[in-house]
């Protein structure tokens, strides 16, 4: 992988009335898709050009910028030695605080003009600088963020002292916990200059000049910069509810966001040096955790490994190309399936129902969605009403999807009533238009068999709700042609969703993996284990949510549903529970409910469910339900459903929302001993966070 190394450029511009201004441009000399980042080549050339500045008596101000659509985005986190010792960790911490305190130490008027992204360590920089002007999005500042947290990281870098400082620690907890828990939540600049953090809102044309200009004024001492005082003392109240707050997200699992926590609170009662020195602290124990460890590798994933789209055929195998585009069913999923490609394409998609009413129903949906991303702002009320009335359109016949390039059928989880579809759409579509099955665990290869040319058939599993959870399942069968196979992966990219090539087999990989879990939480509750034990045992180990309430949202018949189907391929894995079974045919939708105890099962559920009298400890639960999990997909892998462990990490991060400080799934089960207990070796022999060659 190629580095490529910051450098901070030192120019001059002589104002005619505020003297020689330094201005700083950090700039790597790559376009913007590969943005500016700090390391230590970085640091050092930062710490150059403020040796020059400092020894120029002629300079009356600083100014420091990015290139072109980048400011920075902090650390280079794949440079960090997730092998490094304690202290060499905590060298890293100190030597950034040391350089960018020396901007605070300048006798001049230090300006950071934020012309864009500005993420971790270039945030952080921003803050030792006496004023601040951002860019106004769009086009300007589209992503502002302190994401440590989410990497198993603290701001190591002055984040949690400075912001407080800035703008309180309301906005210190936002900004820093929250939105990094909130599947990694990024800021606008228009948000950032409301929270205090920039005193200049610019639009992106003028941001430039009108920065300078704004520096110019502050030293000639025309304008003075008035702020809102902020008070950094954090109340009992407030740390008490933000712990409960991080707790409701991910327990006790991980670490970070409660010692971001703390040095939020104690940023108010210590001198700037004293919380410095706290955060370099903090950032050390972080760096040596296996957490860390897991967070890199997820982020290399997601950020890296991902993007270039392991599976696809060769790129000299060109994917079709997309004028128009067909959904079979105008349900919930089908309807948000269409709102995404007419976005997206920008071209026409065409719904189709059985019923008018239901096709009304889901354009009516669609037309309501868009109409609130009009009122955020995310579009005009005209590309509302275009796309709502114009894009996307209803029928109740075939007749209309004569002309489209590909069909994705999102109907009734039957085999036979696919099969039939997939008939009917043969008999109107141009031979080239691809079919795609947005099926969560039907066998496809049987879904297109009666087709006359079933190279044209292949999975696109989205993943529920479609606008947050970014992985497709793109399942390959037998007959899928190369140019399909490639056309599949070119649509992902186009809707910005993560493919991950998945072979057809039961349960493809994700519902496979959580229904495994799902088959050691039933065997633990059947020989004993208390329901709500069982669902907080595992809720605290930070999964996004409790086992239970995942199966409130996914719901009970489907979970039914997906069981059987893996039951008739892997009976002596995947029994069919009976407590599950009655459930669903109780019409439950849910196995806990408010009872005058609080939050319980449901007396109907556990009167429907044999239970034996075992008592589990916590640890026992998580034992059991890990090793299971184990288990699978040691045999996901062995069978070829996927090429790697990444390949399921991938899945379970970008499909479940399984959090990046377990790396997924496989590093933990390395970590913790599980793999080799279970299978006899580690999912990843090398390690993992070995480089993919």
């Amino acid at each position: 992988m190629a580095k490529y190394i910051t450098e901070c450029k030192l120019n001059y511009h002589q104002s005619k009335k505020a003297g020689k201004i330094a201005i700083v441009t950090m700039d790597n000399g790559q376009l913007f898709n590969v943005p500016n980042t700090w390391g230590a080549e970085a640091l050092e050339s930062l710490n150059k050009v403020i040796d020059i500045v400092e020894k120029d008596a002629d300079v009356k101000g600083w100014m420091l910028t990015g290139k072109p659509y980048i400011f920075n985005v902090g650390a280079d986190i794949m440079s960090v030695d997730a092998n490094a010792k304690r202290a060499d960790a905590l060298e890293i911490g100190m030597l950034g605080h040391k350089i960018f305190k020396r901007i605070m130490g300048l006798k001049i008027p230090t300006l950071a003009a934020i012309n864009g992204a500005a993420m971790g360590g270039g945030v952080e920089v921003g803050l030792y600088h006496n004023y601040r002007t951002i860019s106004r999005s769009p086009g300007g500042c589209d992503h502002y963020a302190l994401p440590e947290c989410f990497l198993g990281l603290v701001p190591g870098w002055g984040g949690t002292q400075l912001v407080t400082r800035l703008c309180g620690p309301e906005a210190a907890i936002e900004l820093i916990i929250m939105n990094p828990l909130n599947m990694n939540k990024m800021i606008n600049s228009k948000k950032a200059f409301e929270m205090g953090l920039a005193d200049k809102l610019i639009a992106p044309a003028e941001f430039m000049d009108e920065s300078l200009a704004l520096l110019e004024r502050i030293i000639t001492g025309e304008e003075k910069i008035e702020r809102k005082k902020s008070d950094p003392k954090m109340s009992d109240d407030l740390y008490n509810k933000t712990k409960a707050a991080i707790a409701g997200r991910v327990h006790s699992g991980a670490l970070s966001p409660y010692r971001a926590l703390d040095l939020i609170r104690g940023a108010a009662g210590w001198s700037l040096d004293e919380g410095f020195l706290k955060e370099s602290e903090a950032l050390a124990d972080m760096i040596v955790s296996d957490q860390f460890k897991c967070g890199v590798y997820s982020f290399d994933l997601t950020q890296r490994r991902a993007k270039k789209l392991p599976g696809r055929p060769p790129k000299e195998v060109k994917g079709n190309k997309i004028a128009k585009i067909g959904v079979i069913g105008a349900g919930l999923m089908a309807s948000q399936m269409a709102l995404l490609f007419a976005q997206r394409y920008q071209c026409p998609v065409i719904m189709k129902d059985i019923k008018q009413e239901f096709v009304d129903k889901g354009l009516a949906y669609v037309r309501d969605q868009l109409a609130k991303s009009a009122k955020k702002g995310k579009m005009t009320e005209t590309e509302a009403k275009w796309m709502g009335e114009e894009l996307i359109t209803g029928t109740v016949s075939y007749e209309p999807f004569k002309d489209c390039d590909f069909v994705i059928e999102a109907v009734f989880e039957e085999i036979a009533i696919k099969q039939k579809v997939f008939g009917e759409l043969e008999a109107v579509c141009k031979p080239e238009c691809l079919f795609l099955t947005n099926t969560s665990s039907l066998d496809i290869e049987a879904m297109g068999k009666n087709l006359k040319d079933p190279s044209r058939v292949v999975g696109f599993h989205f993943f529920n709700p479609i606008a947050v959870l970014p992985l497709v399942e793109i399942i390959k069968t037998s007959k899928t042609s190369d140019v399909v196979l490639a056309t599949a992966f070119d649509i992902a990219r186009k809707i910005k969703k993560t493919p991950v090539l998945v072979k057809n087999a039961p349960g493809f990989l994700v519902n496979r993996v959580l229904t495994a879990m799902s088959d050691g939480i039933f065997k633990c509750l059947d020989e004993g284990a208390g329901f709500l034990q069982t669902d907080n045992a595992m809720h605290e180990m930070g999964f996004p949510m409790s086992p239970f309430t995942l199966t409130a949202l996914v719901g009970p018949a489907i979970s039914l549903h997906v069981l059987e189907t893996l039951n008739k391929a892997w009976p002596d894995r995947f029994a069919v529970n009976v407590g599950l079974k009655n459930l669903v045919a109780k019409g439950k939708k849910a196995i806990l409910t408010f009872t005058d105890k609080g939050i319980d099962i449901d007396p109907e559920i556990a009167a429907g469910w044999p239970q034996g009298n075992k008592k589990f400890t916590d640890d026992e639960i998580r034992a059991r339900v890990m090793e299971r999990i184990a288990q699978e997909i040691d045999l996901i892998l062995k069978e070829g459903v996927v090429a790697s462990p990444k390949d399921v990490d991938t899945g379970v991060i970008m499909g479940a929302g399984w959090p990046f400080f377990m790396g997924g799934i496989t590093p933990y089960l390395d970590q913790k001993g599980i793999s080799k207990k279970v299978t006899g070796a580690d999912f990843h022999p090398n390690g993992f966070l070995a480089i993919e060659k």
